[in-house]
């Protein structure tokens, strides 16, 4: 006997499946699973690893004695054995040669294959494999980077393997990657995988969420489901492979992650594990981190495979990568990072020349003046010395004069110096261009003071944009809210109203029956003639002046009303008609008035004994085919408010949708902008560099210049005139 199907289908728990596991024999109908052997704990119950849809056990075929995975489900998947059988004939149909590694594992979906209580359930029939999780794996092996390094390549391959045959496995992460004793990974979980025969079918998880953009979401279903997480997983391997002790400061003991989580993803600006891969020496890390940053605010169909982005051949752990890792991360004041040489504009590699200055050395080479100053200072010496013995008379012709003559003379010869005039040259283009190069303590100041309002500014955009996200997603889960409560009040409206029907009908069939009764009764009151049958004390002229005031009939009054008769002081009558007007009779009185009224209530009384209690089947027909278009009226009206349920949560989708296009166009413009600035500021400090060496060498030009002047003195001069240097 099946269990039942549909949507709505209950599955067991866990613990039933454990229960019934206790007894192979009798659960399954399988030649390999009927009286397998079940791992047990050490309560002796079959072991189970349980997961959010599904219990794993380990069972040993009795037959065989071949290991297998028997997975049971606890949720009900949409299209499940549908969806298995697609992703087995895919993969069935890859070349084993072909792939990197053997990272499929053959499986069979068995429908109607546990038998559970009164019910029969399926399960998936895997292959065992004995592997460790990728957590489990780097626990061990963390402190090994080219051990980890080559992992990161085998992972990197297994996505090209998938990204070539346009598999997408759904979830990847540490629980789902297993790997084997040969280093090599096992794919495990194929629950959301996606095979091109399942396009156009909605995802049935999420992932995990510590390896899933933000921006997934229920419906993303496609080939570009791995690509964020693929990114993260290899970001974490290629970080531990750089720095071993990142594992350890960034991965907690039994954590359901490797180096990053989901609040990483979504609060990258707050984010100190994504911050401290950010700004880790090693360009392979921080490259990969800016990348996994970036990523985290873009649709999934927008993000570029691992296996496209990843160059092919790449050095190891220890050396550096390849360009595709560069970072966005800014340059530090003590240089440029180790990236940036090759990805800036071609600039002069040293300052210009500083101009030439004089020789060291002083004056060189003695001309003809120089050589009648020096004679002239022995003749002044000699005049002065002739002058005093010769007493000439001082105010005449002083003995100090010739002297004067040769300084001045001597003065004059020198400033006709070559050496002097190259170096006041020297020294004022030396003095022009010093002027002309930017203080270097200002421009540092003011490429830092840039580079802060930037960062200010970046920061500032990396939180604004999840927020942004946040409320264009809580605009439509309210838009969703606002349409489900209004779908649900004028459901609840309709269905009060659909419900109320039968009530309704009710109430007309017996409105019309009273009408039916009401009819015949006053046809057999208009059939009984009070001249006829006069009531008692009413003789033929009496009943002749009612018929001439119109009152034939037990029809034509409904009673009578006494009043008093004022001139006689005496109690008279009226009869009162049925549209409620009197008429006074002469000869009719209180007391024939009574006879009257009390005739007609026997007539009433005869008549309503008589009257029909039934309505005909003609008559309750249109009464029910009435209710029965009122009914269906309202069933399309409860129709058509689903109708605009679906039109209105349509609407606040594609709003969404618009939403976050437009924030991921302009976050993707905005970043661009952002890395064309850090360019800029890698080429300010290119070129704050080169200021500071030219600033540098012309100071130290124009201090030589100066130190070589004052080589070029009076007394040096007078020196160079006699010893030649």
């Amino acid at each position: 006997m099946g269990s039942p199907t549909g949507a709505q289908r209950q599955f067991p728990s866990g613990a039933a499946y454990a229960e019934a596991l206790q007894h192979t024999q009798l659960c399954f109908q399988h030649p390999e699973l009927k009286g397998a052997r079940p791992e047990l704990t050490k309560l002796g119950l079959p072991r189970a690893i349980s997961g959010a849809f599904a219990s794993v056990f380990s069972l040993t075929s009795a037959t065989s004695g071949q290991r297998y995975a028997v997975k049971c489900f606890t949720r009900h998947v949409p299209d499940q054995e549908r969806r298995y059988q697609a992703v087995s004939s895919r993969l069935a149909k890859l070349d084993s040669a072909e792939l990197s590694q053997p990272w499929k594992l053959g499986f069979e979906y068995l429908p109607d294959a546990i038998r559970v209580g009164k019910d029969l359930y399926p399960v998936l029939k895997m292959e065992w494999i004995e592997a460790v999780t990728l957590s489990s794996w780097l626990d061990d092996n963390h402190a090994d980077p080219f051990a980890v390094d080559r992992l990161a390549d085998r992972f990197e391959a297994l996505t090209r393997d998938l990204s070539a045959h346009e598999i997408a496995h759904g979830d990847l992460q540490h629980g789902n990657l297993l790997v084997a004793s040969d280093d090599t990974f096992r794919l495990v979980d194929y629950d959301g995988m996606y095979v091109p025969a399942l396009a156009g079918l909605g995802g049935t998880e999420r992932g995990h969420r510590n390896y899933q953009s933000p921006m997934r979401g229920n419906d993303d279903f496609g080939a570009a489901l791995d690509r964020f997480s693929a990114w993260v997983i290899f970001l974490s391997l290629k970080a531990i492979a750089a720095d071993p002790a990142l594992w350890s400061r960034l991965h907690e003991p039994s954590g359901e992650f490797l180096l990053l989580t989901e609040g990483d993803f979504k609060n990258p600006a707050g984010s100190t594990g994504l911050h401290t891969l950010l700004t880790h020496p090693d360009r392979t890390v921080s490259g990969l981190a800016d990348q996994v940053r970036s990523l985290a605010s873009q649709p999934l169909d927008l993000l570029p495979p691992l296996a496209q982005a990843v160059p092919k051949q790449r050095t190891s752990a220890t050396t550096t990568t390849s360009a595709s890792y560069v970072p966005a991360a800014a340059p530090s004041s003590g240089g440029l990072p180790s990236w940036m040489p090759g990805h800036l504009p071609s600039t002069p590699a040293q300052p210009p020349a500083a101009p030439a200055t004089t020789s060291p050395g002083g004056f060189h080479a003695r001309t003809t003046l120089d050589v009648v100053v020096a004679v002239l200072w022995p003749l002044a010496v000699a005049t002065m010395i002739l002058m005093v013995v010769a007493g000439l008379p001082k105010a005449v012709f002083g003995p100090g004069v010739p002297l004067v003559f040769a300084a001045v003379t001597t003065a004059l010869a020198r400033s006709r110096r070559a050496e002097r005039g190259q170096s006041r040259a020297a020294l004022a283009t030396l003095t022009n261009q010093l002027a002309q190069v930017e203080d270097p303590v200002k421009a540092a100041a003011k490429l830092r003071k840039d580079r802060a309002k930037f960062d200010a500014a970046e920061a500032d955009r990396n939180a604004a944009y999840p927020r942004a996200q946040d409320k264009l997603t809580a605009q439509y889960h309210a838009a969703l809210k606002e349409a489900e409560t209004r779908k649900v009040r004028k459901q609840r409206d309709m269905d009060k109203k659909i419900d109320g029907l039968s009530e309704d009908l009710r109430k007309a069939l017996a409105k019309a029956l009273a009408d039916k009764q009401s009819a015949y009764v006053r046809d057999q009151l208009g059939r009984r003639l009070i001249a006829q049958s006069p009531p008692h004390g009413i003789g033929p002229t009496l009943a002749a002046r009612l018929a001439a005031h119109g009152v034939r009939t037990a029809a034509d009054f409904t009673g009578y009303r006494s009043v008093q008769s004022s001139p006689y002081n005496s109690t008279g009558a009226v009869l009162v008609l049925p549209g409620g007007r009197v008429i006074n009779l002469h000869g009719i009185g209180e007391a024939k008035a009574i006879a009257l009224d009390v005739w007609r209530k026997a007539v009433v009384a005869s008549a309503t004994a008589r009257q029909p209690t039934t309505i005909s089947p003609a008559e309750r027909q249109p009464i029910e085919q009435g209710i029965v278009r009122r009914r269906a009226q309202l069933t399309d009206q409860r129709k058509a408010v689903e109708t605009e349920a679906d039109a209105s949560r349509a609407q606040a989708r594609k709003r969404l949708e618009e939403g976050q296009e437009r924030l991921a166009r302009e976050n993707t413009a905005a970043g661009d902008r952002a890395c064309q600035q850090r360019q800029e500021f890698s080429r300010r400090t290119v070129a704050l560099q080169q200021n500071n060496a030219l600033h540098a060498t012309l100071t130290a030009a124009l201090e030589t210049t100066r130190i070589e002047q004052r080589g070029l003195s009076y007394a040096r001069y007078v020196r160079f005139l006699y010893v030649g240097r």
